[in-house]
């Protein structure tokens, strides 16, 4: 009797507990007061044609008039918009300090997973804004820039289903066979060198270049395919070995900070194997990768404020349609962790003693002076740095530069830091200094 009174109850607890679990309809978040996420762009997935984006953004934009902004950078080789949608709580106007974030995708016309994730991204913080407070806060402080396809016309020639790049790279390279990810300044090249490079230059390549010295970005990432990884500056070396000799920048112990948290919130990235590589931690140096020339995410760093981290989705670089809700499961929680990083560091407004923004005034980091951050037109800057005690100071030409100051970075968000600086009487001195 004693054994079947024990049964009893314990079927009694377990299906109360299955029914508390399963049955009643609701969910954890629910039950936190949390409602559901809206994720019903992923019913019927498929890959969105260029026209379709186009369509598409241009539905989001009218549908939340203030929230989403559509842009075009410019055009390809074969005359398609490069088409991007900026996303921020008022896209009529950033607010003062507001860092600006970019995600880039399909510069590899044949790489498809990061194109269809960013379009997801877009439905996703557009639908959930209000509704989920990780969506509003992120949306609300950030300036966001989703760019599904840096190269449709590479997109419109691949075929769906194909997991390697023809011999000929058709469809991997824009509509002239060039490779996007060897075309822009390398920090390598001679003056004579750019020059001649600057000749055949690229149309996407171009586009992009000046949007990002137009814009002041303060973080990026390039999506790609082939593999599952996240790859971090440099990708060349002085050395010009073809692989397994880091490059590291000045910022190396940023740029890992970046590369793991991406890494570490996708369940495949972060084992560090798949697709018969190995990548401790799921991250890499670019250059111990594999070296190249020419690329985006070294450009980035190099030529303007904007870190930038390559983050290669999946083995497979066009997956079947059917297998984009499972990626965007994968990829969802990294793309949003990633993105509030964005946050990190420290900024602040460089002003002269009238109060006018100083322009192109520099920010210099003790320990990363190889790595000076400029000041916006309104006198904005933003530094990505990891936490920690950080001594910083302001420089612009015609000024006094500013005292030292110590300031505590922490993980919880930018640090404020302003500087006003006083006019020199003695540029000549200013600049022996």
């Amino acid at each position: 009797m004693g054994l079947r009174r024990m049964s009893v109850v314990l079927n009694f607890v377990l299906c109360t507990s299955l029914w508390i679990l399963c049955c009643d309809g609701s969910t954890q978040n629910e039950r936190q007061g949390f409602p559901l996420e809206n994720e019903k762009f992923l019913t019927e997935p498929h890959y969105h044609s260029t026209n379709e984006i186009e369509d598409l953004f241009a539905h989001l934009q009218k549908q939340f008039p203030t929230m989403a902004k559509v842009h075009s950078i410019g055009k390809s080789v074969e005359g398609r918009e490069l088409t991007v949608l900026e996303i921020n709580k008022n896209v009529r106007k950033r607010s003062l300090l507001t860092p600006m974030f970019k995600y880039v995708a399909n510069m590899h016309g044949d790489e498809t997973v990061g194109r269809q994730m960013l379009i997801y991204l877009a439905q996703y913080l557009l639908t959930n804004y209000g509704v989920v407070p990780e969506v509003t806060k992120l949306v609300d402080q950030t300036d966001i820039f989703l760019m599904p396809s840096l190269n449709p016309d590479g997109f419109e020639r691949s075929k769906e289903g194909s997991c390697e790049s023809p011999e000929n790279y058709f469809g991997r390279n824009n509509a002239a066979g060039v490779d996007l990810n060897r075309d822009f300044p390398d920090r390598f090249d001679s003056s004579l060198m750019r020059h001649f490079r600057a000749m055949t230059r690229q149309p996407e390549t171009v586009a992009m270049m000046t949007w990002i010295f137009n814009s002041p970005f303060v973080l990026s990432a390039n999506l790609h395919g082939g593999a599952v990884v996240a790859s971090y500056p440099y990708d060349n070396s002085i050395k010009q070995r073809e692989c397994c000799t880091e490059s590291l920048t000045p910022d190396d112990g940023v740029f890992k900070q970046l590369a793991y948290t991406y890494a570490s919130n996708h369940p495949v990235m972060r084992t560090g194997s798949d697709c018969n590589e190995t990548f401790p931690g799921g991250v890499t140096n670019g250059a111990f990768w594999y070296e190249l020339n020419g690329g985006m995410q070294d450009f980035n760093y190099v030529f303007s404020n904007c870190f930038d981290v390559t983050l290669e989705l999946s083995c497979c670089k066009f997956p079947k349609a059917s297998k984009l809700p499972s990626e965007w499961a994968k990829n969802k929680r990294s793309l949003l962790e990633y993105m509030k990083l964005v946050h990190m560091g420290v900024k602040g407004l460089v002003k002269d003693t009238n109060g006018y923004p100083i322009k192109n005034a520099e920010i210099l980091v003790q320990g990363y002076e190889q790595k000076p951050i400029k000041a916006t037109e309104r006198g904005e800057y933003w530094r990505l740095l990891k936490p920690g005690l950080h001594h910083i100071q302001a420089v612009a030409f015609g000024y006094e530069p500013s005292a030292v100051q110590e300031v505590l970075v922490t993980n919880d968000s930018a640090t404020r830091v302003d500087f006003n600086l006083n006019p020199s009487d003695n540029v000549e001195g200013w600049i022996e200094k």
